[in-house]
């Protein structure tokens, strides 16, 4: 593309400096920064790699970003403030308009279709009028739900028949506009979208998400003279969010979430938050790998496809999810690279210090409830401690409940004797380390230091703790654990 696009990434809450480190070093991208589930960043990337980001949600051009909407008790008042995202810089739209269509290749194609047909527009047809005027329908986005699981995600692209009627009919019949405004509308007129709206904070109590949107797609309508449509619009959705943070408006560069992955036939744990753990993990090339609890692999999946030089075993005592993890290899192309066997964690057939990585989600309990199995958990810590080499990494994603039983574990054992509390003066917050794509550590992103939860800094044997970071998964609340071996098992 000629020239640098201003983008913003959603993302899972503590996903955030993820995302900021990957699109650095991913995109090259300059002016990063961020707000509680979205990253907000400039680059001059290509389509084909923007869509190679896997820490974040969806990606969307940047249309704008300011501060939060006043809020009037009139909402006549405040109908007009919120119309003014659109009316205001008209022109700013349609470049940032012509640089989606760049990005999607459809600079001549659609460019002729909007030059093709200068002339005023016509009355709808009665059939297009329906189609436009449909009742909305509700659709909720998930990836953007666990950026801000309070606040509501509503798809907002059709209005009442009356309001459509009179709000086009001004449009149309509208004949105090300026000469450029009148060219605006001609230039891009056959264009057509769907509007989608999320809003929480003090304007949710005046507006519902349908009433934004249709404030704004009426405005879009009025301004630019663009169609609305349900089914298959030229411009996927235009997002609008308002909180009490800010304001956003952007344009979804893809139809699907970045964090559907097309190589995963059966989903398992979050492929974003899987890569997120991948990249904690400091895999080189030529690294020996294992995942001892790997259920459908996603971790591994994740891990083969960012870091293919390196080479994946995962171990499973459940038949179903190993043959859902074979699925899912073959679907994605990666037999070559990931070797599957059936064992216990808890006995290992593997030789001690044979994996440079260990990484895995904890799957303790249905819906990561404590169950009995939570007894083997420090058995389970002292098998995957042997199998590592010195110098290896462990990275562990445990739920709220199992964060704690953990963090009682290592204490008991603490007072038993045997792993000691780290005495580096850590606070209960401490800086949060955000990881190069090559696993590269650094204190800060951008500046900004992030927060998460040290626990105590609790050592485990010969593993001593290099981070602990929040995250979600959604309704539940998780916490990634990654630890150092500083010598062989047993030796202090």
């Amino acid at each position: 593309m000629a020239g640098a696009g201003r983008y913003f990434c959603t993302a899972g809450r503590g996903l955030e400096p993820f995302v900021a480190r990957e699109v650095r070093a991913r995109l090259g991208a300059t002016e990063v920064d961020y707000v509680s589930g979205k990253v907000f960043f400039t680059t001059d990337a290509e389509l084909s790699d923007l869509k190679k980001l896997k820490s974040g949600e969806r990606l969307f051009l940047l249309l704008k970003k300011h501060a939060p909407l006043p809020v009037s008790r009139n909402k006549g008042k405040a109908l007009h403030e919120i119309k003014s995202l659109v009316i205001e810089e008209p022109r700013y739209w349609l470049d940032i308009i012509s640089i989606w269509k760049n990005l999607h290749g459809h600079k001549g194609e659609k460019d002729h279709v909007f030059q093709e047909n200068p002339l005023p527009l016509k009355r709808k047809s009665e059939e297009e009028v329906n189609l436009v005027t449909k009742r909305q329908k509700t659709e909720i986005h998930s990836e953007e739900c666990q950026a801000g699981a309070e606040e509501s995600c509503v798809v907002t692209e059709g209005m009442s028949d009356q309001d459509f009627q009179a709000e086009s009919k001004t449009s149309l019949e509208d004949t105090s506009k300026s000469s450029e405004e009148k060219a605006i509308d001609n230039e891009e007129h056959s264009f057509s979208f769907r509007v989608s709206c999320r809003c929480s904070g003090a304007i949710a109590k005046i507006f519902t998400s349908q009433e934004i949107g249709r404030a704004v797609g009426i405005a879009l309508m009025k301004q630019f003279g663009w169609r609305a449509d349900l089914r298959n619009p030229d411009l996927e959705v235009i997002f609008v969010h308002l909180n009490d943070i800010h304001s956003v408006v952007g344009i979804p560069l893809f139809r699907l979430p970045l964090a559907n992955r097309e190589y995963i036939q059966t989903a398992g744990l979050r492929s974003t938050i899987a890569w997120a753990m991948a990249s904690l993990a400091e895999i080189s090339a030529g690294a020996f790998v294992l995942d001892p609890m790997c259920g459908l692999g996603t971790i591994l999946l994740e891990a083969a496809k960012e870091w293919p030089e390196a080479c994946y075993w995962g171990t499973d005592i459940s038949d179903s999810q190993l043959e859902g993890a074979y699925v899912n290899i073959r679907t994605a192309g990666l037999m070559d690279k990931i070797e599957l066997l059936k064992a216990s964690v808890k006995a290992l057939p593997l030789p001690s210090e044979s994996f440079d990585t260990v990484i895995s989600d904890i799957p303790f309990g249905k819906k990561f409830k404590i169950t009995k199995d939570i007894l083997f958990l420090p058995d389970i810590l002292q098998e995957m401690e042997r199998v590592l080499r010195v110098g290896g990494t462990i990275v562990l994603l445990l739920s709220q409940d199992l964060r704690k039983h953990m963090d009682g574990v290592m204490k008991r054992v603490e007072n038993d004797g045997s792993p000691k509390a780290v005495s580096d003066g850590a606070n209960e917050t401490t800086a949060v380390k955000a990881l190069n794509i090559d696993g590269n550590s650094s204190s800060v992103v951008n500046g900004v230091e992030e927060s998460f939860l040290s626990s105590g800094q609790m050592r485990f044997g010969s593993l001593v703790p290099d981070g602990i970071y929040g995250v979600s998964l959604g309704k539940t609340d998780a916490f990634i654990y990654k630890y150092k071996k500083i010598s062989t098992a047993g030796k202090q």
